[in-house]
């Protein structure tokens, strides 16, 4: 699914769970692929029927996501929810931006937001958060495989004030940051030295890395403060925005569209896994959750398939034995 913002993970699933009963699918199970905020829109992978033994695997892969950073106000939220807890009249500029940025690739420790769904003494993060608790939060590790500056965004300060570029709108909320109407800045690009309100970056992270604990490190970096405005997921482990269907597609299987336009065939998310055909013997062993051996098959992860096609099971081959990991029972 493509998210929309407002709509939380579990919302999406309680969606998809009602268009199947209108689309007289009856009770099927359920499951997301890796959670999103409902300020962030994008990639939601939601797995259903035996699909969803694949979600542990999508919650684990690496994640792509564009987003803004609004400089000059760092809330509690990290995000356009919550109290400003700082402000600073120092704006970057692009040229500090880029410099920086090696800074935050590869292997980091970021502290997560004290909004945030980890637990600590079996309480979510947010809901003490939320309670007027001050939650200390402890440093990670987590990966940044790639960071970049997104082309032809960023919006620069004006002789006014610093107005919005062509093309950006806002929602403002009394006492709380502007929100942006649209998922970047498009308006012309920032000239070389000039203070920057905003900038709009891409990042390929590793599982458990937080976005908006980037983006107040980043700002940190450069000298002032910042949050998140924009938070678009554009890629989750296999899955791309070019895949992905609004939810008016998705409402409309309910009212009678083909199924072929909505769902995705399970094989979809073994993309980046090799598949390894499988003897009718062993496809029936495997099956059977039965340890085959005789093969000579390289060690590593594969998805069997039997004379079909179809998937069998999630395999793990060593020293010439299949082991199942997953089963299918399609």
């Amino acid at each position: 699914m493509d998210k929309p913002v407002g709509l939380g993970s579990t919302q999406a699933v309680a969606a998809v769970k009602r268009v199947c009963r209108e689309a007289g699918l009856g009770k099927v199970k359920v499951g997301h692929g890796g959670t999103l905020d409902p300020l962030a829109s994008g990639v939601l992978p939601i797995a259903l029927g035996e699909a969803t033994k694949l979600c542990g695997r999508m919650l684990d892969a690496s994640k792509v996501y564009d987003f803004t950073i609004a400089f000059g106000t760092e809330t509690a939220g990290l995000d356009a929810e919550g109290d400003v807890v700082a402000t600073s009249d120092v704006r970057p500029r692009l040229s500090e931006i880029a410099a920086i940025l090696p800074r935050f690739t590869g292997p980091i420790e970021q502290v997560p937001p004290a909004y945030s769904a980890i637990k600590i003494d079996g309480e979510r993060a947010y809901d003490r958060a939320r309670a007027g608790e001050t939650v200390e939060m402890k440093a990670r590790a987590v990966t940044i495989h790639a960071l970049a500056i997104l082309p032809g965004t960023g919006r620069g300060t004006t002789e006014g004030g610093g107005g919005a570029g062509e093309g950006s709108r806002f929602v403002d909320t009394p006492g709380k940051p502007p929100v942006p109407l649209h998922h970047a800045s498009h308006g012309p690009p920032p000239r070389t030295g000039e203070e920057l309100e905003e900038i709009t970056l891409t990042a390929h992270v590793s599982k458990g890395t937080y976005i908006r604990s980037l983006a107040r490190d980043i700002a940190r970096a450069v000298g002032t403060v910042g949050h998140v405005t924009m938070l678009r997921r554009t890629k989750a482990g296999p899955f791309a925005l070019d895949q992905a269907i609004s939810l008016d597609k998705l409402n409309a299987f309910g009212q009678g569209a083909a199924q072929s336009e909505i769902f995705l065939p399970l094989e979809a998310g073994l993309v980046d896994i090799p598949a390894l055909d499988l003897s009718p013997e062993a496809a029936g062993a495997i099956r059977q959750g039965r340890v085959w051996t005789g093969g000579s098959t390289q060690d590593g992860l594969y998805w069997g398939r039997d004379a079909d096609d179809r998937p069998v099971a999630l395999i793990e081959a060593l020293a010439g034995t299949l082991k199942v990991v997953r089963g299918f029972n399609l």
